[in-house]
């Protein structure tokens, strides 16, 4: 857990950082989720983030509790609550949240059960969700800014020029998040799953090799590992990305492809 929850922090600690520099009148610019500002974003993440720390205490009750229909309705919960207070309110709230969070599941084992809306999954996968939504509203935040959601390349920057926007190591997560719930993807898209699986060979940060999946499968997506993530957080489309597809299946896994 020690991995997981340390990047977790420092993505966490990222997106802090960079909201920190935006302006009040930033804070109620649109981002690409129509009818969300960024403070509705951050306002989103806040809410969850509470939410998980308190199933996480009482378990299932705490879910049945929250009386979710409408996963539309209740995901809209957050910007509403969020509505009418200041943003530094905001960010301290999800700061709260996302703290009792990273606290709880330290004292767990990574096998540990933890119930959720989906159904219950382990703790090592509940902490690399809140880390896969962390990044993806954290996209939503900076492409709002920034008006571009693709990093800015090593060779373009300037001396000692950071990009917000800049792929991590801390991706390998989200990567491998992706893969894994690839059967949970052709569920939801009413498709057959192929019995041999789907491998996905990416490209990480600093040329770093990431493989996940069957090795003996001939169906094969191979990629940067930014452009899967921003696929599977449902950010971009593959045909604006250079993933490929080797075989019918993965040819459809990246049309379907989805992290939640």
């Amino acid at each position: 857990m020690r991995e997981i929850l340390s990047d977790l922090v420092a993505e966490e600690q990222h997106l802090d950082q960079f909201l920190q520099g935006l302006s009040t009148r930033e804070w109620k610019w649109p981002t690409p989720a129509v009818g969300w500002t960024i403070q509705d974003q951050v306002s989103h993440l806040a809410y969850v983030e509470n939410f998980a720390a308190e199933v996480i205490a009482e378990g299932k009750s705490r879910i049945k509790a929250e009386k979710i229909t409408d996963l539309n309705e209740w995901t809209a919960r957050g910007p509403a609550e969020g509505l009418g207070q200041r943003h530094q309110e905001v960010i301290e709230w999800w700061r709260h949240g996302r703290a009792d969070v990273v606290d709880a599941l330290s004292r767990m084992l990574a096998t540990d059960r933890i119930p959720w809306i989906y159904g219950d999954m382990s703790a090592k996968s509940f902490a690399t969700m809140r880390l896969m939504e962390t990044w993806a509203h954290g996209l939503d935040v900076k492409v709002a800014v920034l008006e571009r959601i693709i990093p800015i390349p090593e060779d373009d920057l300037e001396e000692d020029q950071e990009d917000p926007l800049a792929d991590t190591p801390r991706l390998r997560h989200i990567a491998w998040l992706g893969q894994k719930m690839l059967p949970f993807s052709f569920k939801e898209a009413g498709e057959e799953f192929p019995k041999q699986g789907i491998r996905v060979e990416l490209m990480g940060p600093k040329y770093a090799a990431w493989r996940f999946g069957p090795e003996d499968t001939d169906q094969v997506i191979r990629g940067m590992a930014g452009d899967w993530c921003r696929l599977v957080v449902q950010r971009q489309d593959a045909s604006e990305t250079g993933l490929k597809a080797a075989g019918e299946s993965a040819e459809k896994a990246l049309e379907i492809a989805r992290a939640y």
